[in-house]
């Protein structure tokens, strides 16, 4: 009732994990989000956030940061990719907060190095900013690293994390970091509405998730290069003009996956191929580049760590056929045969 019972031992569990002195529960990663950097700005006295802009505050937030609490963004860099440690230290004007998101997931779900993600902390803390993690996935980001959780949210002054992005859970997030800043957020969140008078099942499936999806994520991104290499030799063999997995390499269970075809005729083929073969290969495809050029993301979990690579080739094969008769304006049935890929 109203963030006590069993939110708070949520709430305990995240700092633990962390390392952080405390963690409050927020319904939205959006709201974490937004309180973590006005309180952030409040306690510089500078409201400008280094963000990229392909952050999830950037694309996915509504411009909140900046129409609500009244802050404002300057972009280290606009590569796809995280920022250096010289771009940091590039920025043309005085910042309070650096935010990094880990994994950038628009530009593929990547990460730096840890010894680039080190030395881009260092070059914040330079300039006197504190630094923000938007970690709503930042649970598998340990393989990447070759670190564990307490190391990594170590280098940033606050953390945000999700728990249903990769733990399974209903809704919900975390922000954890100093208690002095927990307990003003907390002030925040009841500010901002969200001080909920029950949230147990939310808490309930957060701690199911940490329970017994934490320790499997590294199985899962073990796998996700299994999946994108034999997809990347199924699209060769398969003959398609161009295709793209970025990265090539996956830095955590999530990755792209890029096709020469409109939007509407991969879902289309998609939808078929379940309906006719009871195989589910990739979700909604969309054109974020030029016409006709499509992607996709790819998201490995538990049900997936049953195929191997010859089943996605099939699965590929069987895709790219229903694709071909599509555009073909053939229609007729898709091949038989196939599992079920997340």
């Amino acid at each position: 009732v109203y963030g006590d019972g069993i939110v708070e031992e949520l709430e305990r569990r995240v700092a633990g994990l962390l390392g952080m002195e405390a963690a409050a529960f927020f319904p939205t990663g959006t709201m974490a989000q937004q309180i973590a950097l006005r309180c952030w700005a409040g306690r510089t006295g500078d409201p400008v956030v280094a963000v990229h802009p392909l952050a999830h505050l950037e694309v996915h937030e509504r411009d909140a940061y900046v129409t609500v609490s009244g802050l404002r963004a300057v972009r280290p860099t606009g590569e796809p990719r995280p920022p250096t440690a010289e771009e940091i230290r590039g920025v043309d004007e005085p910042f309070g907060t650096l935010a990094l998101e880990l994994p950038l997931r628009d530009a593929g779900f990547v990460l730096p190095a840890w010894e680039e993600l080190v030395e881009v902390v260092e070059a914040a803390r330079e300039r006197d900013a504190v630094v923000h993690f938007d970690g709503a996935r930042l649970w598998e980001c340990t393989v990447h690293f070759g670190r564990e959780l307490p190391e990594i949210a170590a280098l940033a002054d606050s953390v945000y994390v999700s728990f249903y992005k990769s733990l399974g859970g209903i809704s919900g997030a975390a922000l954890a970091g100093p208690e002095t800043l927990v307990a003003e957020a907390r002030a925040w969140r009841h500010r901002y509405g969200g001080q909920l008078f029950q949230q147990w099942p939310a808490a309930l499936a957060a701690l199911d998730g940490l329970d017994r999806e934490l320790p499997r994520l590294p199985s899962y991104v073990a796998h996700a290069r299994v999946v994108a290499e034999a997809l990347r030799k199924a699209f060769t063999a398969a003959g398609v003009g161009w295709s793209r997995v970025h990265p090539e390499v996956p830095h955590t269970h999530q990755f792209q996956v890029w096709l020469p075809y409109p939007a509407a005729v991969l879902d289309e083929a998609g939808v078929r191929l379940a309906e006719e073969t009871r195989t589910t290969l990739f979700r909604r495809w969309r054109e974020p580049g030029p016409p006709g050029l499509a992607m996709t993301e790819v998201t490995v979990a538990s049900p997936a760590l049953e195929w191997t690579a010859d089943d996605v080739t099939a699965a590929v094969d069987a895709f790219l056929a229903t694709v071909r008769e599509l555009m073909n304006g053939d229609g007729g049935p898709a091949p038989q045969g196939g599992q079920a890929l997340p």
